[in-house]
Order: structure tokens, then C-alpha cells, then sequence
């Protein structure tokens, strides 16, 4: 199958979606499509979604994971997934946005990949983009921005170069035993899977919950209590297992698609956001979606900086100031404005007051949620080193 062929289907499942910011979706598929696949997961945590017609197994998981690492699987041979999301950074960059293979800058920050598959939307700013394997597709073929830089003239030579590999056979032979030969759909649905399969719940946050008390420091578990207080508002977008509002699961019937305007920008005093950071905005026409952004889940915070949609706000202390003024004022620059007087801003972002101590114990609390397994887990590692 074509790069351009895959876009044009690409293209239709987002017309077809209908799902946008703030809305509700209903789910028909949270049935389990495959029963080998081990999630190792606490017991409260559901099921994740999978695709009816891509079901998560581990051959396909085993397939997808060195793909991910494959430089070959890029226009120019210079980068591969991992170069964007490494594991040591909870599978971000550290960068404030990061560069594709042909130079362009992205505009938006690296999102962790972690539990990414109970993610009710898959980017920061998109809400048709509901899937993995839609999500996937960006990156490999997109062009504004280029970043794997997969064109109608290059992907039949990388297609071919994997095809022709003895280790992907293999590996393509377990995955798809009744398939051949492989096509960039078997690319796209490898990877999803093993995306879909990095899941991260073991925190000392985790050993708190089920049952360790000496997980959590005093600090951090002064920490908890603010982070989940009415006064700082924090549990209101970054609640749950997750962290995040922005969660479906095979128990779920209605899933809920939210976006919000955290206040960072007011260019005209209108509300605007910069170009071409409107957020959900960008997809749905609406003012009042307006630099609407996906709360991203707070698990491993502690290894994501820097923060927010554009990675404009460098450390912890920082966004937790921000939101204690009730948004960001910048005073000079092409960007200047008061987001704190953004008429799009949402209505939890009110401001609060908090003290060094406090700020202190809500980062000891945000640091207890980093995996660090995670970080090392040869499972998730390059399989190439």
C-alpha cells in the first residue's frame, strides 16, 4: 500500500470520527480481542481498548518494539521513533519540541507514551486522532511538519529494506502467520501494539496504594492531600489511575473527550494562542476550544520536562506557580498578553495561594509517580544494544 494511499485512509477515519473536544463518545468494542498479551497490571486498573481489528498479541508487541527502534524506518535513515521518545524520559525528548528528520521543528512537545493505550485522545491538541494506529501515521508519512520523512518515492525502498531483513521475517512471520508479504498496514499495526503495551504502575505511588505506607514520604504524602484539595483544583483534570481526564477502558460505555485552556497565552486580549498552537481549535472551527489542550497523564512527570503543549514552562515549581496565578502573563515579546484573562480559560483555573513549603510537598507527591523500572525495563528497551 502507498504512503499516499495510507494518508487518504488516514484522512477518511477523521472525517468519519465525529469525536471532538468536550464531547462523548460511545464505545461498541470493549470487549477483549486477545487473551495472551500479559498487561501486568494492578488490580484496580481496567482493561484497555483494543482494536477489534488490530488485537494486541505479543509477537506483533515483539515486531512493533523493533520497529520503533529501526533508523531505517525514516526517509533519511537519521532518526526512529525512539529518537523522539526515549525510554530513559519516560519515552519523551527533554527537548522544548523537537526536530524531524528533514530539520522542520515540531510544533508541539513530545508526549510521554506510557499507558498509552487507555488514552481517550492520542495528541495534544487533535480530538479526532483516537487511536494509535491513526496517531501513528503522522509521524511516519506526515509533511507539515516532516518528521520520518516516509514520501511516495522513498517508501518502497524502506519497505523493501525491512521486508528483506532475515530478523524482521522471522519476527513478521510470528506476528502475521497467515500474512504476506509484509505492507506498511503490518508497520503501522506492529507499532501501535507496542505502544499500546508500555504501561508504567510501579511508583512508589503504587506501593502506596496497594497497602505500603513507608512508600511515600511524609512530604509527599502532604502532597497527595493538596494535589487532591478543592483549594488547588489539581484532581479536577489530572484524576484517576491515569492522572489525566482523558481515559477510555473496557468498562467503560461513554467516554468522555475533554480538552482545556489552562490560560498560558492571551496575544490579542481576545484569547488567541499562537499559530499554529490553537489546540482543538485547530480541528473544530470553535472559539470556545480556543488553545484547549489534552490534560496529559502526570505519571512520571518528574522525567518529562519541559512542560506543557509546547514545552514552554521548564520545571515543576514553574507550572505550579503558573496555575497558582491562574495562568501566565507574559509582559513583552510577539507574545505577549495576560492568560490569566483569558475569556476561553477554564474554569478551574482560578489561582491559589501556596506556600514554598507546599510547593515542595506537591513535588515530592508528582515525584513518587515516576516508574523507574520503566525507565531501565529491557522489555521496552532498544532491542538492537
Amino acid at each position: 500500500m502507498s504512503a499516499v494511499k495510507i494518508i487518504y485512509l488516514l484522512s477518511g477515519a477523521l472525517l468519519l470520527s465525529g469525536c471532538y473536544g468536550g464531547s462523548q463518545t460511545t464505545v461498541n468494542d470493549t470487549a477483549a480481542t486477545a487473551t495472551e498479551f500479559n498487561w501486568n497490571l494492578p488490580p484496580q486498573m481496567a482493561l484497555p481498548v483494543e482494536p477489534l481489528n488490530n488485537p494486541v498479541t505479543e509477537a506483533k508487541f515483539q515486531l512493533g518494539r523493533h520497529l520503533f527502534y529501526d533508523k531505517r524506518l525514516s526517509g533519511g535513515g537519521a532518526i526512529s521513533c525512539a529518537s523522539c521518545h526515549e525510554q530513559n524520559k519516560a519515552f519523551t525528548d527533554g527537548k522544548v519540541r523537537p526536530r524531524g528528520g528533514a530539520g522542520d521543528l515540531h510544533p508541539r512537545n513530545s508526549q510521554g507514551l506510557a499507558n498509552a493505550a487507555w488514552f481517550a485522545t492520542v495528541t495534544w491538541g487533535n480530538p479526532s486522532l483516537t487511536t494509535l494506529e491513526q496517531q501513528i501515521m503522522l509521524p511516519l508519512f506526515g509533511v507539515d511538519p516532516i518528521e520520518h520523512g516516509i514520501n511516495e518515492t522513498n517508501h518502497p525502498s524502506i519497505l523493501q529494506s525491512i521486508v528483506m531483513d532475515d530478523l524482521y521475517q522471522q519476527l513478521f512471520a510470528a506476528a502475521y502467520p497467515n500474512s504476506a508479504p509484509m505492507e506498511w498496514s503490518h508497520i503501522v499495526e506492529s507499532l501501535a501494539t507496542f505502544v499500546r503495551g508500555i504501561t508504567s504502575f510501579r511508583s512508589a505511588y503504587d506501593r502506596y496504594v496497594a497497602g505500603d505506607q513507608s512508600a511515600l514520604s511524609d512530604s509527599a504524602k502532604r502532597g497527595l492531600q493538596l494535589f487532591n484539595n478543592e483549594r488547588l483544583e489539581c484532581f479536577h483534570c489530572h484524576d484517576g489511575h491515569l492522572f489525566t481526564d482523558s481515559v477510555r477502558d473496557r468498562s467503560m460505555r461513554v467516554v468522555e473527550t475533554p480538552f482545556h485552556n489552562t490560560g498560558l497565552y492571551n496575544i490579542d486580549g481576545l484569547g488567541a494562542y499562537p499559530e499554529p498552537n490553537t489546540g482543538a481549535h485547530e480541528v473544530t472551527g470553535r472559539a470556545a476550544e480556543m488553545g484547549a489542550f489534552r490534560a496529559p497523564s502526570l505519571r512520571n512527570v518528574a522525567v518529562t520536562a519541559p512542560y506543557m503543549h509546547d514545552g514552554s514552562i521548564a520545571t515543576l515549581e514553574e507550572v505550579i506557580r503558573t496555575y497558582a496565578a491562574g495562568g501566565r502573563n507574559i509582559t513583552e515579546g510577539e507574545l505577549s498578553g495576560d492568560g490569566r484573562r483569558n475569556p476561553y480559560k477554564d474554569s478551574f483555573i482560578v489561582g491559589f495561594s501556596i506556600s514554598e513549603e507546599e510547593i515542595a510537598d506537591v513535588i515530592a507527591f508528582l515525584n513518587s509517580l515516576t516508574d523507574e523500572q520503566l525507565l531501565i525495563d529491557s522489555r521496552y528497551g532498544n532491542p538492537f544494544e
